[in-house]
């Protein structure tokens, strides 16, 4: 999981572009092997993937990425999914850092095949003056009407994200990782089958579909040798049977 990508903003979620190459460049020579979002998708139901499978995924649409991700990836002929807010669309450089624009998610969407952008909600990334984020339950709010008003936001948040990149959109990165029963419920209803946390953990077939772990790989301090050994603690031995 990554963010920003600056060459000298040094803030927990952003990295140098040298290093996030280096990071991918170290994986590959150690035998990792680079998948689409598509190819996780089928993982998921069955599907087979090469060994030692790694996904990269962006979160919160900065054009950093489409800047200055997007040539490294295409360079090294590697995919990965940037999750969309979608609310800073009509208003990319108002943002701070800016935000990829509604014509730089489709021509990154739609020059090749290893690029995808999928939901990170519309107007849910943020929090409220209490200090809550937005997409827990406010206090007073029913149940039903907080699943009313996520279907709503990730409703609108698909429709953006299917506007500006041709293909279907299926997918979620909870902001902050944030997810419950009734979050799975209201994004389920609104069309998502897929739903992306934070947990630090190794994404396994078995795994539920709302609560996919990942890396975090997007930290200044994160060395490529220390990635590889974050992706080998946490693998997951199959045992064949007899």
């Amino acid at each position: 999981m990554y963010h920003h990508l600056h060459d000298e903003d040094t803030s927990s979620g952003t990295i140098k572009p040298e290093l996030f190459r280096e990071q991918l460049t170290y994986l590959q020579s150690k035998g990792h092997h680079f998948i689409t979002l598509d190819q996780f998708k089928k993982f998921l139901g069955g599907a087979k993937v090469p060994d030692n499978a790694v996904l990269v995924t962006f979160d919160d649409g900065y054009e950093s990425f489409y800047t200055l991700g997007v040539p490294i990836l295409k360079q090294l002929q590697i995919p990965a999914v940037n999750f969309i807010i979608t609310e800073t669309l009509d208003h990319p450089q108002e943002d701070i850092p800016p935000k990829m624009s509604r014509e730089q998610i489709t021509a990154m969407s739609t020059d090749s095949d290893l690029i995808d952008a999928e939901c990170h909600t519309h107007a849910f990334h943020g929090k409220r003056e209490d200090g809550k984020a937005y997409l827990i339950q406010e206090t007073g709010e029913t149940d039903q009407q907080y699943i009313d008003r996520m279907i709503s936001d990730t409703q609108t948040c698909i429709a953006n994200v299917e506007q500006a990149a041709p293909h279907p959109v299926d997918t979620m990165a909870y902001p902050f990782g944030i997810s419950d029963k009734n979050t799975t419920t209201a994004v389920q209803a609104a069309g998502i089958r897929y739903g992306f946390t934070i947990q630090p953990l190794m994404a396994t077939r078995g795994v539920d579909p709302y609560r996919i772990p990942r890396i975090n790989a997007g930290a200044p301090q994160v060395s490529p040798q220390g990635l590889e050994a974050m992706i080998a603690q946490k693998v997951v031995v199959v045992r064949k049977t007899p």
